[in-house]
């Protein structure tokens, strides 16, 4: 009797980090990261209570949400793929018509709690935030375009004008140089991971950059990008924004991420791509917390 209860509670556990593994948590976690500066940066004081608390949790169960569609749209493409092939869809561990009422209900949820809770204008541009990477990105431009990532990129680049605009309610231009960050990083960090997994792309038929321009052109594609970062990542300290500690800060990471950049390029190894990949995720996420860093102490 109790090996029964046993194997019913690790399948229903099972099941749940199914469910977990849906919202692909260490992407929404560095996406809530990033939408927690956001607010930090809008306020001079103490965050408001109800709109930061609330906003955050609507802003991650719409995350959450996306990344769910996501898997729903793509399961047949990540049954292919070496990367994705263990997804819960491709494995068989949840129905599609499960994944998609999973994904409706939290998407719902968040929605619904920034809205009525927060503000209108979080909740609709979150919304068209989601609409963005699930729908525009996954359904048309990952098949369609090279640029994919590129075009794309300003939908998972909102998180931290979603933050800004939960705790005062309206847009403002620091806010949008927050996401202006964000929307250079993202394509020599997804370019990195594609030139480490061009094979898987190129089987699925996916058109990234590796595949459609071959490997040199993205290498090339990569640096520019870096060094385009760095010259935005200078913008918050020269327009007031922030000061001494991420200027000093921001120029060491992205010296970091310029270095990597011209080892892909120049002097490569079988493992120089996916490095890259890894340190533009600790890039951001260092850049973010020099941000409240300096905001709070400098």
């Amino acid at each position: 009797m109790s090996k029964t209860i046993t194997a019913e509670l690790t399948t229903e556990r099972s099941i749940w980090r199914s469910y977990l593994t849906l919202t692909k948590p260490k992407v929404v976690a560095l996406m809530l990261l990033t939408a927690l500066v956001g607010m930090c940066l809008a306020v001079p004081g103490a965050l408001p209570v109800q709109q930061s608390v609330l906003g955050m949790v609507g802003i991650g169960l719409m995350a959450g949400s996306a990344a769910a569609f996501n898997h729903l749209i793509d399961r047949r493409i990540d049954a292919i793929m070496f990367r994705t092939h263990r997804r819960p869809l491709p494995c068989g561990d949840l129905a599609p018509s499960r994944v998609a009422l999973f994904a409706l209900s939290i998407g719902v949820a968040g929605f619904a709690v920034l809205f009525f809770a927060v503000n209108a204008l979080t909740a609709w541009l979150t919304f068209a935030s989601l609409l963005g990477y699930a729908v525009v990105y996954t359904m048309y431009l990952k098949r369609a375009t090279p640029q994919n990532i590129v075009i794309a990129g300003i939908a998972g680049a909102m998180p931290p004008l979603l933050g800004w605009t939960a705790v005062t309610g309206e847009l403002h231009g620091h806010a949008w140089l927050l996401v202006m960050i964000i929307f250079i990083w993202t394509p020599p960090h997804f370019w990195a991971l594609a030139i480490h997994r061009k094979e898987d792309y190129a089987k699925a038929d996916i058109p990234m950059l590796p595949v459609t321009h071959g490997e040199e052109y993205t290498k090339t594609s990569i640096l520019l990008y870096t060094v385009l970062l760095a010259i935005i990542c200078l913008l918050p300290a020269l327009v007031g924004m922030s000061g001494t500690i991420y200027w000093i800060g921001s120029t060491i990471l992205s010296a970091g991420f310029i270095g990597y950049a011209w080892k892909l390029k120049f002097n490569p190894t079988e493992k120089t791509a996916i490095e890259t990949f890894k340190f533009s995720i600790y890039h951001l996420m260092l850049l973010f917390l020099l941000f409240l860093g300096d905001h709070y102490w400098g």
